[in-house]
């Protein structure tokens, strides 16, 4: 075991290993943490065992994509805001740009009897990663009868009775939280991530390294980090205020954001509810397409919603297939106060 501590990374190194990272994070979650392990603890030791691993619960109880917010945590600690960005966006960007493309490909030419032919052939696959995936989860979450129970019912009420999964979501926490206290043997919580304790010798982000002062909390910090993120989000909601469409997207997708527990598995029923039999934006099949897209892409599986925006914003008139071009600039609808505001910023720029 090497004990010397490896020099510090530049921004520079960082930036080369995200962007490699986000071309090869193939695999769902557990497939892009392993990598993120084998790399930044066992090869590269940015960040120890202990450190990574710990960093990972944390996620794991957060809504959104898991490996992704570990990736910005690690960058986080390194080198601020700025690393925490770098690595955020450079984790997505590469799927969300390869399946807006094959959006296009698959909105212009899906009737073509060679592309009908390799998604009717992709479909079955996929249908077994999910359905693998679902045992993979179930069986290490499912610890006793009272949890598949839970499980079972969740199951019923959305496909029997239609609950929304929100409300299927609220009902197991309610029950959780009351299981917890009534019979704690049956909601007790074993192994997880922290159990681990092997070493790869010293790391950046050791066990006993101080905590940054970037990182260090505090009330005034954390209020300017909300208020920031808060004025994002609504300058977002405001831009797509007179597109309808884009509108119910926008609060919808802010929605899923918060659901997302569990990863992006737990969520697409959610998203399948609303944007196929709410909304309207795709239907079932176009749904898989998508799904088989995203599980065959790199970046978090939860990119999917990439597929539904594109597809809804073409069903619902916002704007027309831009192929052969990749993004939908130049045909807007000219009747949409979004597509016109954008539309003119787009001439003032080009």
């Amino acid at each position: 075991m090497d004990t010397a501590r490896p020099s510090p990374v530049t921004l520079g190194t960082a930036f080369k290993y995200w962007l490699k990272l986000g071309f090869i994070s193939f695999g769902g979650p557990a497939g892009q943490i392993s990598i993120m392990h084998q790399e930044l603890v066992e090869k590269r030791r940015w960040i120890s065992e202990h450190r990574y691993l710990h960093a990972l619960n944390y996620c794991m109880l957060l809504p959104g994509p898991e490996a992704t917010q570990l990736a910005i945590y690690i960058s986080w600690l390194m080198h601020g805001v700025k690393g925490g960005i770098l690595a955020g966006v450079l984790f997505f960007l590469p799927g969300f740009l390869l399946l807006s493309a094959l959006a296009g490909v698959y909105l212009a030419w899906g009737d073509v009897p060679l592309v009908q032919g390799i998604f009717y052939g992709i479909k079955p696959a996929v249908v077994a990663v999910v359905l693998f995936a679902a045992w993979r989860i179930g069986s290490r979450a499912l610890k006793n009868e009272v949890l598949w129970g839970m499980a079972a019912l969740a199951f019923i009420g959305i496909f029997v009775f239609d609950i929304g999964f929100p409300w299927i979501v609220l009902a197991a926490a309610i029950l959780g939280a009351v299981g917890g206290k009534l019979m704690p043997g049956k909601f007790k919580g074993g192994g997880g991530h922290g159990a681990s304790s092997k070493g790869y010798g010293a790391a950046i982000i050791d066990d006993d390294t101080p905590t940054p002062a970037h990182a260090k909390f505090t009330w005034g910090r954390i209020a300017i980090t909300i208020a920031a993120f808060l004025a994002i989000w609504l300058a977002a909601i405001f831009a797509i205020s007179g597109e309808q469409t884009l509108a119910d997207m926008g609060t919808f997708f802010t929605k899923a954001a918060f659901l997302t527990i569990g990863g992006a598995y737990a969520v697409l029923p959610y998203v399948y509810q609303g944007g196929v039999e709410h909304y309207g934006w795709l239907t079932g099949p176009q749904m898989m397409d998508g799904l088989a897209l995203g599980e065959t892409t790199p970046g978090p599986l939860i990119m999917v919603v990439t597929w539904v925006g594109y597809l809804g914003g073409v069903a619902k008139g916002v704007f027309e297939i831009p192929w052969p071009r990749a993004w939908p600039v130049r045909r807007w609808r000219p009747s949409s106060p979004f597509c016109r505001r954008f539309s003119s910023f787009w001439r003032a720029v080009r």
